[in-house]
């Protein structure tokens, strides 16, 4: 197996090809983060006998930029896995690496993947993809309706002209438009899919799960093969991570919020709302208030037990029981 380390970037992809890793030898590659890029890189690739289904790539997650090249690549039958950048940092660290350019971040990336041999990447089935699509949309839609609504109260209490106002009232009404919208999209998206539609049915089962907790964790149930509860609490950073070494460092676990924080601020409203009415995120929340924990505290775990029970609902294809045994 050949692997080929490949730091992505907005307009291009930095590659390293390890031929012969024990001897040092490796070729380097620069092609344009597009389509026509990828053909050029399967091309170059070729060039050097390395077949398909003899390679291995390694990228980070970078934002969205990544993504077109994963997609392409993983048409091309070729194993591509998708690591966390934390994680690449730190292994750089361990080989003593302290330069840090795009040549030597794609030679690390390589490293990794003959060392290490990451699992391979899964690409999402189309109707997982344009779920994601749809939410971010809506996401940036109600952000930004949420700050021209801030304004807005702004202007209220300030000597503001009329004709700002006006504009403020123009772009607030077609915003909430927008957003009512794309809601509708996302509920006919889902309905028209029945592994989604079952699946959000199952999820909106649990008390506190509404469609916002449903829909955004659907999207990443669907484009992700989590084999575990744990794995997905992981994902989702909703782990505690834990500071401790001796006796003269002793800091609080926090949560590691390593995933998607758009998720996490939807997961938050929802633990709020199931510590009162979810039967089993309450005995969780009130039994860690009693030793002594802090709310915050208590409400991670809170949040990682309302994700524990979505996994368990998809995994079982049952829906929530409140009479199931309470165990945390």
């Amino acid at each position: 197996m050949f692997y080929l380390g490949m730091d992505v970037a907005k307009t291009k992809l930095d590659c390293c090809l390890l031929l012969d890793e024990a001897a040092g030898r490796r070729k380097t590659k620069v092609v344009n983060n597009t389509k026509s890029g990828i053909v050029d890189l399967l091309a170059w690739i070729a060039k050097q006998n390395v077949s398909p289904e003899e390679l291995h790539i390694v990228m980070e997650a970078t934002g969205v930029y990544h993504e077109q090249a994963a997609q392409a690549l993983a048409d091309a039958s070729i194993a591509v896995s998708i690591i966390n950048p934390a994680q690449i940092k730190d292994f750089g660290r361990g080989l003593a690496v302290r330069t840090k350019t795009d040549g030597v971040d794609s030679f690390v990336l390589a490293r990794y993947g003959a060392l290490l041999k990451p699992a391979a990447w899964q690409p999402p089935p189309p109707e997982a993809r344009m779920l994601q699509a749809l939410l971010a949309r809506r996401e940036a839609i109600a952000q930004d309706l949420q700050r021209e609504r801030n304004r807005q109260e702004k202007a209220d209490a300030t000597d503001t002209p009329e004709r700002i106002r006006q504009s403020l009232a123009d772009s607030i009404e077609f915003l909430a438009k927008q957003l009512a919208d794309l809601q509708q999209e996302i509920d006919r998206h889902i309905d028209q899919h029945p592994n989604l539609k079952d699946d959000m049915a199952l999820l909106q089962s649990i008390p506190a799960v509404g469609p916002q907790v449903g829909g955004n964790l659907l999207s990443v149930m669907h484009s992700h093969n989590f084999g575990s509860a744990e794995q997905l609490a992981a994902y989702l950073g909703l782990v505690p991570v834990e500071r401790q070494s001796g006796s003269s460092v002793l800091g609080r676990a926090k949560l590691s919020k390593a995933g998607p924080a758009r998720i996490r601020a939807v997961l938050y409203m929802a633990a709020v709302v199931a510590t009162r009415y979810n039967p089993h995120v309450k005995t969780v929340y009130d039994r860690l208030l009693a030793r002594g924990k802090s709310k915050m505290s208590a409400l991670g775990a809170a949040m990682r037990k309302l994700v524990h029970l979505c996994f368990g609902v998809l995994k079982t294809r049952q829906p929530y029981r409140s009479n199931y045994a309470k165990i945390a």
